[in-house]
């Protein structure tokens, strides 16, 4: 049984590349196209959504992602490269799981 539409959190099915929890508890998986091939099969890419958003100041963010990323090479995942643009509001972290899965931390 679905929830009712008047119930659905905001934005739910605004984008339709995106599965979003009708009950707004989970997190929102956005599915991007990329032009470019993938070279080696990788099952999934996710951003992991630490920093808060935009709404968060860059500096903030910053370290939340940093400390994020500390607890997850600690866990065996390695890093790939960090995005550093502060120009455009951006620090983020691409990585890799101990399988050869790439994710971001943004």
């Amino acid at each position: 049984m679905g929830v009712p539409e008047a119930e659905l959190p905001a934005g739910a099915g605004d984008i339709p590349e995106s599965i979003i929890d009708p009950a707004g508890r989970g997190p929102r998986v956005w599915f991007q196209q990329v032009p470019e091939p993938k070279v080696a099969k990788n099952r999934w890419h996710f951003d992991l959504k630490v920093g808060g958003g935009r709404d968060v100041p860059l500096d903030v963010r910053t370290q939340r992602v940093k400390a994020t990323v500390e607890r997850l090479v600690k866990a065996g995942a390695t890093i790939l490269r960090i995005k550093d643009e502060p120009d455009m509001g951006l620090y983020a972290a691409a990585m890799q799981d101990p399988e050869g899965n790439e994710f971001d931390v943004v």
